[in-house]
């Protein structure tokens, strides 16, 4: 499965004050869209995302656990020294779902609300895993395996180019054993068998299949 990254670029920002405590900051917005070919040349069939949206709300949101991270991570997994926020609703509105999730108090949270201060217009990215097939438009349309790491990830930069979300945040394969996410290394130890010569073959393919399960421990 492939690392898919979408991105939106505006949010709300909330700002709620309570007598006698700190400012609770809010984002608020699309974090995700079924039925429409996107800017990436992608579409989500509008079936599979509510399916996963549901099981993302059920298994994540209602038990607080939907965490979301400040920049631009290249891996699936949520790095929990990283989070800025929690996503605290995912509501569906025609084929789009509106989020809105809290900044934390947490070093990225801190970061991210003093963006807010300074007036930084924020955006959001949603990370996945999933298989795209391409049709006969030349539209990739995410298949039944997606699976949604978070619903938004903070971006400074909403408007980075196309070629640098796909060329660095999606040019990894990953599988899902055992709870965690791996990054693929089947390919790799290919070509490097390919290229060991008769003499080391073997001793470079028990090399190689170590390699991959150390990536899994």
């Amino acid at each position: 499965m492939r690392l898919i990254k979408e991105v939106f670029d505006t949010t709300n920002v909330i700002v709620e004050s309570k007598l006698g405590k700190a400012k609770e900051y809010f984002i608020e917005g699309v974090f995700l869209q079924s039925e429409l070919k996107n800017r990436n040349g992608r579409m989500y069939p509008e079936k599979i995302m509510d399916n996963e949206v549901n099981r993302y709300i059920k298994e994540y949101v209602e038990k607080n656990r939907a965490y979301g991270e400040l920049g631009h991570p290249d891996t699936p997994s949520i790095n929990l020294d990283r989070v800025s926020h929690l996503i605290v609703s995912l509501r569906k509105e025609g084929t789009n779902y509106i989020g809105k999730a809290k900044i934390l108090d947490t070093p990225m949270g801190q970061i991210a609300k003093g963006l807010l201060d300074g007036g930084a217009n924020l955006g959001v990215s949603s990370r996945a895993l999933g298989s795209l097939q391409t049709n006969n438009e030349g539209v990739q349309i995410v298949q039944d395996d997606f699976m949604l790491s978070t619903a938004a990830d903070i971006v400074a930069d909403p408007s980075a180019p196309d070629a640098f979300v796909r060329g660095i945040m999606e040019s990894k394969e990953w599988v899902f054993v055992d709870g965690k996410y791996v990054e693929r290394q089947i390919e790799e130890a290919k070509k490097l068998i390919q290229k060991t010569s008769s003499k080391q073959l073997n001793e470079m393919s028990i090399k190689a299949f170590q390699d991959f399960l150390a990536k899994i421990k």
